[in-house]
C-alpha cells in the first residue's frame, strides 16, 4: 500500500475540467489498489505570488503549509495539469514555488541545495489540444523535462514517469478510454 498525494494543478476549481475527472479517476482507481490517496486542489488553495527571495524563504501560509504536510505523507505524487502555452498553468508554478520552500524541498549548504524529498515518486500526467506525439518529438516535452529535472529530481524525487493526453477537446469520446487507463495505471502503484 503507498500513500499518494494527488495535485489538481488545473486554476478553474469548478471540477468540470477533464483535469478534475483524471485526478477521481487516478484517486478512485488507487484506492481500489489498495493504496491511501489525498487529494490538493491548487485552484482552491489561498496563496500569494512570491516576489523576493526573502518571501519563499519566510513562513508559509496556512493553505501551503497544510499542502506540505499532504506532500510529507505521501511517498508518491501525481501531478495532474494542462498545458498553456506549453507549460503548466500559472498557479500550479505558483503553487510548487510556494511548497517546495527551503527546509521542506531543499536545504543549502555551502550555496549548494541539499534535496530534502528523497524516497519519492511521481507521475506527471498533461493534457494538451495539440497531438501528444507533436509535444514530444516537435516541442521536445520541453516543460515536463524541466519539471522533471529541475524542480522534482533537484528536490530528491528521482522516480518520474509521464503521461501526454494529447489533441484532448478532438478526442472527447476517447475520455471515458482515458479515464479507465488511467484509474487503472493508479490500481497498480
Amino acid at each position: 500500500m503507498k500513500r499518494i498525494a494527488i495535485i489538481l494543478g488545473h486554476p478553474d476549481a469548478s471540477h468540470e475540467r477533464f483535469c478534475y475527472a483524471l485526478a477521481e479517476a487516478y484517486k478512485q482507481g488507487a484506492q481500489q489498489g489498495g493504496h491511501e490517496c489525498r487529494l490538493i486542489e491548487v485552484g482552491r488553495l489561498n496563496f500569494s505570488l512570491l516576489r523576493c527571495r526573502s518571501e519563499w524563504e519566510a513562513d508559509a501560509e496556512a493553505d501551503i503549509q497544510e499542502a506540505q504536510e499532504t506532500l510529507s505523507w505521501a511517498e508518491h505524487w501525481v501531478i495532474i495539469y494542462p498545458l498553456w502555452l506549453g507549460d503548466m498553468p500559472a498557479l500550479l508554478k505558483a503553487f510548487l514555488e510556494q511548497v517546495l520552500r527551503p527546509g521542506f524541498a531543499l536545504q543549502y549548504e555551502n550555496g549548494w541545495p541539499k534535496s530534502l524529498l528523497k524516497g519519492k515518486s511521481a507521475h506527471l500526467i498533461v493534457t494538451t489540444g495539440m497531438p501528444a506525439l507533436a509535444y514530444h518529438w516537435f516541442y521536445g516535452a520541453h516543460s515536463l523535462k524541466s519539471l522533471k529535472r529541475n524542480v522534482l529530481q533537484l528536490c530528491g524525487i528521482q522516480s518520474v514517469r509521464s503521461t501526454v493526453i494529447g489533441s484532448i477537446e478532438a478526442k472527447t469520446q476517447q475520455r471515458s478510454d482515458w479515464l479507465q487507463k488511467i484509474g487503472k495505471i493508479a490500481s497498480h502503484q
